[in-house]
């Protein structure tokens, strides 16, 4: 019996540090109603990384994308000067949990795209991959990026 509840201790610990190890600061992953997404993400945490993002770059790669990070949450707006590929705009609080979602964001395009208030990450990704994905309001991202004490989604959790 010590031997058996030793082992499921064990297998409890190394499920923990399998969910913990696969939460990096270089992926986000979504749990939508068709099941977890993820994408490989360049974080923009500065204020020049974040007013550079994805502009005058010819193509994003399918399955990444560009996180925006916040120090605290903002109203966040945002334009496509100078960003040549059309993306989806998925605007997350600071629980991790999706605010509101702006597709197909046009190219070269000047027009302020109001996130709201109260947003703490940006996720850029090419245009359409949010609805195909299930990507909406609602939905848990998980990143060590957010917060752990008060997460929608831990990176400790299943």
């Amino acid at each position: 019996m010590r031997a058996l509840l030793a082992a499921i201790a064990l297998t409890a610990l190394a499920m923990a540090g399998a969910a913990q190890a696969a939460c990096r600061t270089d992926r986000v992953v979504f749990r939508t109603g068709q099941g977890d997404v993820g994408f490989s993400v360049e974080v923009a945490s500065t204020g020049q990384a974040r007013a550079k993002g994805l502009m005058d770059r010819p193509h994003l790669d399918p399955g990444r994308g560009m996180l925006f990070v916040f120090p605290e949450p903002i109203e966040a707006r945002f334009w496509m000067k100078d960003t040549r590929i059309p993306l989806d705009m998925v605007f997350v609080g600071p629980r991790g949990t999706v605010r509101q979602v702006k597709a197909a964001a046009k190219p070269m395009d000047e027009t302020i795209i109001d996130g709201g208030p109260g947003i703490r990450f940006v996720l850029e990704i090419n245009a359409g991959l949010a609805a195909r994905h299930g990507i909406r309001p609602g939905v848990a991202m998980q990143s060590p990026l957010v917060p752990q004490d008060h997460a929608a989604w831990r990176c400790d959790a299943p």
